[in-house]
């Protein structure tokens, strides 16, 4: 079972929406049917790697770590 995500959180809406947070902050709404599957995949899946995805959020890291190569120091 995959283990719980990292500054990930969601919010089932009364609508049925589901509202995606990101350190509380909101990253994403998922509506109609793309909600629908994010309810059933977040419990069989990595939901870190789910709502990373979903939110675009996965790319950050590499991001951070680019600054950081001796390359982009300069910029």
């Amino acid at each position: 079972m995959p283990g719980a995500p990292e500054g990930f959180t969601y919010r089932l809406r009364k609508n049925g929406d589901v509202e995606l947070l990101h350190h509380g902050r909101q990253a994403g709404v998922l509506r109609g049917a793309a909600a629908a599957r994010f309810l059933i995949d977040v419990n069989t899946e990595d939901p870190q790697e789910l709502m990373a995805r979903i939110t675009g959020n996965y790319k950050h890291g590499n991001e951070r770590t680019a600054k950081k190569h001796p390359r982009n120091r300069h910029r």
